[in-house]
């Protein structure tokens, strides 16, 4: 990848944390009414993020070839596992920020070891682990939101 693609792929990155930013913020100002759906919100958009790290490992294996084929059978479902996960328990704010929140993490943790027996960027990884590291805080956040403001669900 050439310097001005990584430069693109870096902004890009974080620009995908406004929502998880805005919706964290406005959990806190926003009139209790409107709680519910912003707690909602978050949650919706941390599996869509999770799906989009899951299509990041289907497309890292499919570029690799058939020279990992047992590794890559590995990627290809562990890029479903999380999303899955999360999604069983969207309707459940306690333990779908819970389970956010460690799928996030763990995600990261797995991601930087197969990304690195891809030969993926070194920045890329990086990115990732400050990415994730904002997008923990923000669901960790909205979560203390909904409580501190008395949310019930």
């Amino acid at each position: 990848m050439n310097n001005l693609n990584q430069k693109l792929a870096i902004r890009l990155g974080f620009a995908g944390l406004a929502p998880f930013i805005f919706l964290t913020l406005a959990c806190w100002i926003v009139h209790p009414d409107w709680l519910g759906a912003l707690i909602r919100a978050q949650l919706h958009y941390g599996i869509v993020i999770l799906s989009f790290l899951g299509g990041l490992h289907w497309g890292v294996a499919l570029m690799a070839g058939g020279g990992h084929e047992n590794e890559n059978k590995k990627v290809l479902i562990w890029g479903m596992v999380p999303i899955i996960i999360a999604w069983l328990f969207l309707n459940h704010m306690l333990i779908g920020f819970i389970v956010q929140v460690a799928a996030f993490i763990v995600t990261y943790k797995i991601d930087k070891r197969l990304y690195q027996s891809y030969g993926v960027p070194a920045w890329f990884i990086k990115m990732r682990l400050q990415l994730t590291r904002v997008v923990v805080g923000a669901q960790l956040l909205t979560f203390v939101a909904a409580n501190v403001r008395n949310y019930t669900n």
